[in-house]
């Protein structure tokens, strides 16, 4: 048997044991099957505050087995699960996206949810969930909380992007690169030249990025939407401006900014400009 309790800034605290099923997201109430008083009782929905508009209504379903947690991501807002546990380097840290499962450790589990939170008017901050797994002693009984969210939610939102095909979009990808190609053991941000040019390279035309300040513009706005303007790494004059890049492109990445397949299409469609 297993117990588990979420926590979180402004979150109810919440127990559930083994058989039971917990539903997380913006209006994961809306989930509930109407038909089956059975499945009402196993699952408990818990409506996160202040959600973004584009968090799923269900953004997580964490499953409470005999012996194993398993958190599967159902949401399009993407997140980090991180834990500790006993073993070498004793960390890890995994990116959630739509469709993965992932069995949760014993003890203290992270899920970091990339601007999941309203901070304000187009603003938005990351959102830490702790999901803490124990074995109870016997006599112990979990005391799920039952709460009641708003079937009648509105749809989801999409997420805040890049236009794709844009200069700002090209700056980003080319940022993101050794994340989205896998090649992120050793990354270094690329300069500004290097941008200009894997940009000339894609696209063929590469509009006034051969100015450097110019890069350093387009830079400051994918930043901006990555981070939001109360996170904005350049607004806090804080650390490197090659820290600072590297994070930009990191976040880039894990946030989907631009992707994989974004990369495969520029590259695809490779016009390298004439000397």
């Amino acid at each position: 048997m297993l117990r588990v309790t979420l926590r979180g800034v402004g979150v109810p605290t919440v127990v559930l044991g083994s058989g039971e099923t917990l539903l997380v997201g913006r209006a994961p109430a809306s989930a509930l099957p109407d038909d089956d008083p059975d499945a009402q009782l196993r699952l408990t929905p818990v409506a996160l505050p202040r959600c973004a508009p584009h968090v799923s209504r269900v953004v997580g379903e964490v499953v409470v087995g005999d012996e194993v947690v398993r958190l599967r991501w159902r949401g399009s807002t993407e997140a980090q699960l991180s834990s500790l546990f006993d073993a070498p380097g004793g960390a890890r840290r995994v990116t959630l996206t739509d469709g993965m499962a992932a069995l949760l450790d014993e003890g203290e589990n992270q899920v970091l949810l990339l601007r999941g939170r309203q901070a304000g008017a187009d603003s938005y901050t990351d959102l830490v969930l702790v999901l803490d797994v124990a074995v109870p002693a016997v006599d112990e009984q979990p005391a799920p909380v039952r709460l009641d969210g708003d079937a009648d939610a509105a749809p989801t939102a999409p997420a805040p992007r890049l236009e794709p095909g844009t200069r700002e979009w090209y700056v980003a990808l080319a940022l993101a690169e050794p994340w989205l190609s896998g090649a992120d053991d050793y990354p270094r941000p690329p300069s500004n030249r290097e941008i200009y040019e894997r940009i000339r390279g894609w696209h063929g035309y590469a509009w006034n990025l051969d100015r450097p300040q110019r890069v350093d513009d387009a830079i400051r706005v994918v930043a901006r939407l990555a981070f939001g303007p109360g996170d904005d790494p350049f607004r806090s004059g804080s650390g490197r401006v090659q820290n600072v890049r590297f994070a930009v492109g990191r976040r880039a990445a894990e946030i989907r900014l631009v992707t994989a397949e974004d990369l495969a299409t520029a590259e695809g469609s490779r016009r390298d400009a004439p000397a």
